[in-house]
């Protein structure tokens, strides 16, 4: 049986999509496919490591300035903003964003090249090549069909998704922005696929564990403890957990480093472990035990040093943990407007909705308790966070038909009540 606001979503798209200037958005989406490879082209040869955005910021940037958007400019995190206003630009704000940052280091060949079968190679081609190419493909349609949306609509090229940039893009967004208050619900164009949506936030921890010590050569200062003994006997204690399969819960060491070479007992030792769930409360219990953990571990080390021979204070071993990243669960509830206008949609394009859980941009607005997902921008990919990385657009126009209903549509019910009675006039 349908519920009543699923009656009223499908009403809503069926006409939404027969209105003729959406036809002209649609339009322009199957005639510029070209113009939107050239622009996928231009801005993976702009290298986008973390922390290192700014020039692909900058392209973005001159973009939205092109296509006439209103207020185009970067803010203090690093974000490429700009505005396509309604009638009423005091009314609350809907966010479509894509992040610019890869995972790949400075250094990275990052020259595009398009093999035999059209598929675009180069690292971040589909995560976000494809999100990011989407994000100018809905500016330029919207404009080329000259709607005029019922909310303002906030186009964002973000930074820090990925990794250790811990989502600082949209943390800047939702707290100190001067959008943070009026921003009401955000859409993420995240990776390739048409029929695939983020409306879970998985949660992760980011940690790492520093241990130090008085250091010294393998055979004159032989029984000082050692570091990486300690990390080495910390990590494969927590390989041995018994993490819960529901609600899942997973632990990584991602990265080790220490030591200077084979004759020399380090003076440190390092490691990157990454804690994820779906659930809350379980990374808080699972932070919990790794500290008593590593801590218990380092401790041992040091006693056994002291069972060596006589250790002055200076000689013992250090504990440090650092938080380097923070990202809550959540997940869009059923029945919000959000997640029934999306359902809308894929019912009108005949798609069938493939609802997933993950780690994206929409889990910080999400943990905020305003209605977010991540929507997949179209096409195929593959090799994702490898320098392999490919993209083929076949069949984008779909995805974006999808994303350009949802976010319409989206806008509408949050406009004001006064725009929506001059609407109906």
């Amino acid at each position: 049986m349908t519920s009543a606001p699923s009656t009223l979503a499908n009403s809503r798209i069926t006409a939404l999509a027969a209105d003729r200037a959406i036809h002209r958005a649609f339009h322009w989406l199957h005639l510029y496919e070209q113009q939107l490879q050239r622009w996928h082209r231009e801005f993976l040869a702009i290298p986008a490591p973390p922390f290192g955005e700014s020039a692909r910021a900058a392209w973005f940037l001159s973009r939205f300035t092109d296509l006439g958007l209103h207020n185009p400019h970067i803010d203090h995190e690093g974000n490429a903003l700009a505005e396509f206003l309604s009638a009423d630009i005091a009314e609350p704000v809907i966010l479509l964003s894509a992040h610019l940052d890869t995972i790949f280091p400075a250094g990275t060949d990052c020259t595009p090249r398009e093999d035999e079968h059209g598929k675009l190679l180069c690292p971040g081609a589909t995560d976000n090549g494809a999100g990011l190419t989407a994000l100018l493909a809905i500016a330029a349609a919207l404009k080329y069909a000259a709607i005029q949306p019922a909310a303002t609509i906030l186009f964002a090229a973000n930074v820090g998704e990925e990794g250790e940039g811990d989502l600082r893009g949209m943390r800047h967004l939702f707290s100190q922005s001067p959008y943070a208050q009026r921003i009401q619900s955000a859409i993420a164009l995240e990776g390739c696929g048409t029929s695939t949506v983020v409306d879970r936030a998985l949660g992760s921890r980011r940690l790492r564990i520093e241990i130090t010590g008085p250091g010294g050569h393998s055979w004159a200062d032989a029984g000082r403890p050692n570091p990486i003994n300690a990390l080495a006997a910390a990590i494969a204690e927590l390989t041995q957990l018994a993490l819960p399969t529901n609600p899942r819960t997973t632990l990584n060491c991602g990265t080790i480093s220490g030591g200077t070479s084979i004759n020399s007992i380090p003076s440190s030792a390092t490691a990157d472990l990454d804690l994820r769930s779906t659930s809350t409360e379980e990374l808080e219990s699972l932070e919990s035990l790794v500290l008593s953990t590593v801590s218990k571990c380092v401790k041992a080390e040091a006693r056994r040093g002291r069972s060596r021979g006589a250790l002055r204070p200076r000689e013992s071993l250090h504990l440090k943990v650092h938080r380097i990243g923070d990202r809550r669960a959540g997940a869009l509830p059923s029945d919000s407007s959000l997640a029934v206008t999306l359902r809308a949609v894929d019912r009108h394009l005949n798609i069938r909705t493939e609802s997933r859980i993950g780690s994206t941009d929409a889990n910080l607005p999400l943990s905020l308790g305003i209605p977010a997902l991540a929507i997949g921008a179209g096409g195929t990919g593959g090799g994702i966070h490898t320098t392999e990385e490919w993209y083929s657009p076949t069949n984008r126009e779909l995805a974006l038909r999808r994303i350009l209903l949802l976010l319409l549509d989206t806008c509408a019910l949050h406009a004001p009540a006064a725009t929506l009675a001059k609407a109906a006039d």
